[in-house]
């Protein structure tokens, strides 16, 4: 009896979808494997448009999925650059208290660091970290030499590359609209703005727009996807000096994003950023895009509403610092003093995919979901990107590894 490679869709030509191509090849030589990507270019959104921090794991809860494929994937990520000759600095991240209260949450954080298996993590005192960052104050620091950066825009091209040369293909340019899994629950049909394709099995990994695609394939309603806009402004090139790595502020356990903090990246610019503000459209990278219909759907997820209710205040301090490069600039002066204005140059923004489930908690760990022949990565927050790879063989063994991809 003949046998016929299967047709297998990965939707999203981000890093996930990329190292989830990439890995499926690798496992299943000859496999019919098609990337679909809307843009015309990989890489558009949360890949290329974030701080580009290869994580320790750090702040993640001992024992999460998130904490797991975070440190199995920054390894996996570093030993891929490096055979790469990819581009990856082993910087380090001073993570900064400014007060007594917040030099508590920062041994908070150290002992959930050492659980984490971070040993190399340690406390620095003012002087010490006056020597780690002579122009960053702070009450107590805390050092992780491990954290690097790395340019995640080179590593999805790098990821495509894999890709074609095991006898995939990217089809760019080619927005899926909806997908559809066939009566007998065995194939998925994908309608394009240019057509359809139908294949044997599906795997979503479209980041802003995954849930909508999940749920027209058959996937429950929730959690659903909540855009957040983050704000980066860069230090012009005359005062880049005065940051020599990562800066970062201690998190508050009440707060869902980690606030302003400071990235030098490989090509050695420094950002400053990113706040988190609602974006009022899916892909909103400026403050004049607003989806009307979107916004509606918002307002009819409870989710969305409890959510709401519970960060309003944070919300709006959030907008306060959007809207005003005074506002910005005193919560970074609080780190570091020196800045001036006159230091902020080019801003850029991103869009954070945040699932938000129907009690309105943000949901904070990976979540995938499968569906007859639909797996879609529901929920892939940061450090998305760098346990990329750790995602790619966890979707592979959890969800698609007993299954065959020949049929008779």
């Amino acid at each position: 009896m003949s046998r016929t490679a299967q047709r297998i869709g990965v939707i999203g030509g981000g890093i996930i979808g990329l190292a989830v191509a990439r890995e499926l090849l690798a496992r299943n030589p000859g496999v019919n494997l098609v990337v679909v990507e809307k843009e015309h270019a990989l890489a558009r959104h949360q890949t290329g448009r974030n701080s580009g921090v290869l994580h320790a794991g750090l702040y993640y809860t001992p024992g999460s999925l998130r904490t797991t494929l975070c440190q199995v994937g920054g390894r996996m990520l570093r030993s891929y650059c490096t055979a790469h000759g990819l581009p990856l600095e082993q910087c380090g991240k001073l993570v900064v208290a400014l007060d007594a209260e917040e030099a508590v949450s920062l041994r908070s954080l150290h002992a959930r660091a050492i659980e984490n298996g971070l040993t190399d993590v340690r406390f620095v005192s003012p002087p010490e970290m006056a020597e780690v960052e002579p122009h960053v104050h702070g009450v107590l620091g805390l050092l992780s030499p491990t954290t690097a950066v790395v340019d995640f825009g080179k590593v999805a091209e790098a990821f495509a590359d894999d890709i074609v040369q095991s006898g995939g293909t990217i089809h760019l340019g080619a927005e899926v609209r909806s997908l559809h899994t066939e009566r007998a629950g065995t194939t998925v049909r994908a309608v394009l703005e240019d057509g359809e394709m139908t294949f044997d099995w599906v795997v979503i990994c479209a980041g802003l727009q995954g849930d909508q695609l999940a749920i027209s394939a058959g996937d429950e309603d929730h959690p659903r996807i909540v855009p957040f806009r983050g704000e980066y402004f860069e230090l012009v090139e005359g005062r880049r000096d005065l940051v020599r790595a990562l800066v970062y502020p201690v998190p508050k356990a009440n707060l869902p994003f980690l606030g302003v903090h400071f990235t030098r990246h490989v090509d050695g610019s420094v950002s400053i950023g990113p706040n988190a503000v609602l974006a009022l459209a899916r892909e909103g990278y400026r403050r004049s895009q607003i989806d009307p219909a979107m916004i509606a759907e918002l307002l009819r997820y409870e989710g969305f509403r409890k959510m709401a209710r519970t960060y309003w205040a944070a919300g709006i301090s959030e907008i306060a610092g959007s809207a005003s490069r005074k506002v910005y600039l005193r919560r970074a002066q609080r780190y570091i003093p020196e800045l001036k204005a006159s230091d902020f140059g080019a801003r850029s923004a991103g869009i954070r995919a945040q699932a938000v489930d129907r009690n309105g908690r943000l949901v904070d760990d990976f979540v995938v979901h499968r569906r007859g022949p639909m797996i879609a990565v529901r929920n892939a927050p940061s450090p998305a990107a760098t346990a990329s790879l750790a995602i790619a063989s966890y979707v592979c063994d959890e969800y698609l590894g007993e299954l065959s991809f020949t049929r008779g």
